[in-house]
């Protein structure tokens, strides 16, 4: 499980996002004094370097000790080991990690252009420090006894920084971004039953044992309510068509009705063990196709504002959205986050 997928990037991204020229190809921007240390250097710029860096490091360091003293302290611990959790979650834990790779990536890039480093040596930079940050929490599974090294999920960190660096290499700009969403489910009226013991469980109640409570621990957590995003950019691959340039055509997938990583019974909070009949609450995958918004294309003048859009442009824009799931259903949404 990808540990604080989302806080992170929200938390770092006032900094990372001061160049905003990624969609673009190199521009001389007339600028006054006072805009000037929000505009990406045309020229490397040393003292921009050291704050960067210094920055990240501190960040980074922040982030592993606080991650590590919050969530693994207090963890049973053992030696190093792999941990084999291909088929958890109906790996949406695994979009998760390809996205939130991929970010990392797109964000660090972000603050290396804006030192004035060159595109290629930044894009490859970027790339390795989006990969550094993933690699970080797998090492730290590899110490605890519920979990381990996985990797299935280093590969999918490594697939998500390499959709970065290849688009960067090939186009100079990201014609297809990793974008999220959240859309919480709505579950029937269940009494899941106790395992050798007389004991039950609402479906609400596991619901918010399993996800939390809060908006902000389960847009985290809810692996029912994630659908990670491929968001292509239409202008870009067409540039001569009168296609709006911030118009994109978004493939989604997500999972519904898990209320444990694999199967159908699961060890609850109180140590007692409860099931629930498949075919009461049959797992499941979803597949989707949607239309999106750009924000980042939009034509918004000034860094400020840049900032604030760039800081929300991850998350897929409502629109009306194609359901086929393997149920065999397929569901038109009008209004679909």
């Amino acid at each position: 499980m990808n540990r604080y997928l989302f806080l992170i990037l929200i938390i770092l991204f006032p900094f990372l996002s001061l160049a905003q020229n990624t969609n673009r190809q190199d521009t001389v921007i007339q600028i006054n004094k006072k805009q000037s240390f929000l505009i990406p250097s045309d020229t490397f710029n040393k003292k921009r370097f050291y704050l960067s860096a210094g920055s990240g490091v501190a960040l980074y360091s922040a982030f592993s000790i606080g991650l590590w003293e919050a969530w693994y302290k207090e963890t049973e611990l053992t030696k190093f080991h792999t941990f084999n959790d291909w088929g958890e979650w109906q790996q949406v834990d695994k979009a998760g990690h390809l996205f939130t790779a991929y970010n990392y990536s797109r964000w660090a890039f972000q603050g290396a252009r804006w030192t004035g480093m060159r595109r290629k040596p930044a894009a490859w930079t970027s790339a390795g420090v989006g990969l550094l940050l993933q690699s970080t929490t797998e090492i730290m599974d590899g110490y605890a006894s519920k979990w381990g090294f996985s990797w299935g999920d280093m590969t999918f960190n490594a697939l998500g920084s390499g959709l970065f660096l290849a688009q960067e290499l090939t186009w100079r700009e990201q014609r297809i971004t990793m974008k999220v969403s959240s859309n919480p489910q709505k579950f029937p009226d269940i009494v899941f039953k106790g395992l050798g013991h007389n004991g039950s469980i609402s479906l609400k109640e596991r619901d918010q044992e399993l996800y939390g409570k809060s908006f902000a621990a389960r847009f985290i957590k809810d692996y029912n309510a994630q659908i990670s995003w491929f968001s292509f950019n239409l202008k870009s691959f067409a540039p001569a068509s009168n296609i709006p340039p911030w118009l994109n055509l978004s493939i989604g997938y997500g999972a519904a009705n898990m209320m444990s990583g694999r199967g159908y019974d699961w060890v609850g909070k109180d140590g007692l063990a409860y099931f629930v009949q498949s075919n009461d609450l049959p797992r499941y995958r979803q597949f989707f196709i949607s239309t999106d918004i750009e924000l980042s294309r939009l034509p918004i003048k000034g860094p400020l504002w840049k900032m604030l859009v760039y800081g929300v442009h991850h998350f897929k824009f409502p629109g009306p959205s194609l359901e086929i799931n393997t149920l065999g259903e397929v569901k038109m949404h009008w209004l679909y986050w």
